[in-house]
């Protein structure tokens, strides 16, 4: 079968995901597509206009494909807004409308007509409403920035830049705006799409089915799954969007893909458009070697622990699956994908043949007098061999001190630390939203040892400049006052319990009664916050800075390979 992909988005990424691509295959923006590349493509088969695929002033193929969630891709395939999307994608909604009583994840469900289906609180879907190449734009807006902190500002100026695009009429409508760098900065592409709130679930098989070889199915062909969910889009009756309402209607799309059911052929063409995840197959060997030797390794062992963790939990019964399904499937996702990554680069030797690739292009710098690239390698080289030694303990702190429920909510409330009283009662409400959300997800046993497990790890396995020494001075004075039976495992697992069974955020009750009187003094001295704000402390001041720098010197020598 020839396969050519077309993407509606290619966000921007330091990530590297290695494909190999057949000389007849290749990947573009669809508004981008040009004549040579158009023509190859109805040479393969393709029977479509290019005002059918995508079109700023008409309805086209662009109108039904969708975001869905937080970045899958759908399909809208009736003019009652009836949606396809993978099954893997629908799983978070699926088990959030589950009950053990109602386990439509374990068991599947089917509504037979539009009162039966079910509403997903916090469900979303995006319509792509048009794409503005904004490049010159931006680039005016960059003359005067300091490369220091080209990131940074750059974020700020593309945010300001995307709001003030937004017509009145997409403001008024529910449109969000956002600029995408292409390319490290060589481009930026402009792109408003429009939200609707009321999403509802019609259809999903069995997770026996849906889910069927789990996460390595997922990720490797050939596939045996039935990966598919339906759902249905539903707006008010001007066919915009709105909250939930029994009174919304079914939306009636712009346009709707057909389904054949005629089969296919051996060499039929095939396209895909959607939303894929982010590439950079600019990526350098540095970028190989510090992914291959230090990253993905990090990622996979430290997913690894949390996995048999939460697993050993789930096996204990219907409920306990139930409520670790969602958290475990988004662990256990790019968990597969980083280990199967891995893998991959070293199998094909990816490092070596970056190495080439670098030798050809600094050779035909030097060749063409190209005096801009010349040295850029060595610049590379360096701006990685300045990161590598903080690398490792970044990936320890997101991906282990915060690889726990208790300890992510933490994080993410670490503003009461340094916020007035004024301000936390101003914003008490979401405050209160992530403790109720945080109490109605965790699981405490698993949480628990995972929260001991990892803080093990990371005191094995991080240089000591980086391991805030009061939080293990504590693990210690633990081991050394129940005396030489206690092992260190359970100096651990005891130090834990005590966060877990002291923690305000554990303690709804508590917590709102705290809310109505916030003294600073209570959330300091609270052991998980305490606890995270120790890691944060060495986080923010010895490793993000370091970064940060890695970050903007990458970026903009990406920008400069790119361009050559």
């Amino acid at each position: 079968m020839k396969k050519i992909s077309v993407t509606l988005l290619l966000s921007f990424t330091l990530n590297f995901q290695f494909s190999i691509l057949l000389a007849d295959e290749g990947m573009w923006l669809p508004f981008l597509i040009g004549e040579k590349t158009y023509l190859e493509m109805v040479k393969k088969g393709l029977k479509l206009t290019k005002e059918q695929i995508y079109s700023a002033n008409k309805s086209s193929l662009k109108d039904a494909v969708i975001i869905f969630g937080g970045g899958c891709t759908g399909e809208i395939v009736s003019n009652q807004g009836l949606i396809f999307t993978n099954h893997h994608c629908g799983y978070d909604a699926i088990a959030k409308v589950s009950t053990v009583e109602h386990n439509y994840l374990k068991n599947g469900f089917w509504a037979k007509n539009f009162n039966e289906e079910i509403h997903v609180p916090g469900l979303t879907v995006q319509f792509l409403e048009r794409i503005k190449d904004v490049t010159d734009k931006v680039n005016n807006e960059l003359k005067n920035v300091n490369t220091d902190n080209i990131l940074q500002e750059l974020s700020k100026i593309l945010n300001q830049l995307a709001q003030s695009e937004l017509t009145e009429n997409e403001k008024n409508t529910n449109c969000e705006a956002r600029i995408v760098p292409m390319f490290s900065g060589n481009q930026y592409i402009l792109f408003v799409y429009k939200k609707y709130k009321d999403v509802r679930l019609v259809g999903t098989p069995s997770e026996s089915l849906g889910k069927y070889g789990g996460d390595t199915d997922n990720w490797e062909w050939p596939r045996h799954t039935a990966d598919f969910s339906i759902f249905r889009v539903y707006a008010d009756k001007n066919g915009q969007p709105a909250d939930y309402s029994p009174n919304n209607v079914p939306l009636t799309p712009k346009y709707v893909i057909p389904i054949s059911i005629k089969g296919i052929q051996q060499n039929s063409y095939a396209m895909t458009i959607g939303f894929p995840g982010t590439t950079n197959r600019f990526e350098t060997s540095y970028g190989v070697q510090l992914k291959t030797s230090i990253e993905n390794p990090g990622i996979v062992e430290l997913r690894d622990i949390r996995l048999k963790n939460m697993m050993e939990q789930m096996k204990k019964s219907d409920a306990f699956k139930l409520k670790l399904a969602s958290y475990y499937a988004r662990v256990a996702n790019y968990w597969k994908f980083f280990d199967g990554e891995n893998k991959q680069l070293l199998k094909y030797k990816v490092y070596e043949q970056k190495q080439k690739e670098e030798q050809q292009f600094t050779q035909w710098a030097k060749q063409n007098n190209k005096t801009e690239y010349i040295n850029l390698m060595n610049e590379f080289e360096k701006c990685y061999a300045n990161w590598a030694p903080y690398a490792k303990a970044k990936i320890y702190f997101q991906e282990g001190v915060l690889g726990t429920q208790l300890f992510s909510y933490a994080y993410r409330m670490l503003s009461l630390i340094h916020s007035s009283k004024d301000d936390i009662l101003k914003n008490k409400d979401k405050y209160m939203e992530l403790v109720k959300e945080l109490n109605k997800e965790i699981d405490i046993p698993s949480d628990t040892k995972n929260a001991s497990a990892l803080l093990q790890k990371y005191k094995q396995d991080i240089s000591q400049e980086f391991v805030p020494k009061p939080v293990y001075e504590k693990i210690l004075k633990d081991i050394s006052m129940t005396g030489q039976n206690q092992s260190s495992d359970n100096a651990y697992e005891s130090f834990v319990q005590f966060i877990y069974q002291n923690s305000i955020l554990l303690k709804e009750d508590a917590f709102a009664k705290w809310l109505e009187n916030p003294e600073k003094s209570v959330i300091e001295k609270d052991p998980a916050m305490e606890l995270v704000n120790a890691f944060y402390q060495i986080y923010s001041l010895k490793i993000l800075p370091e970064f940060n720098k890695f970050q903007n010197c990458n970026y903009l020598l990406q920008q400069r390979y790119q361009k050559g």
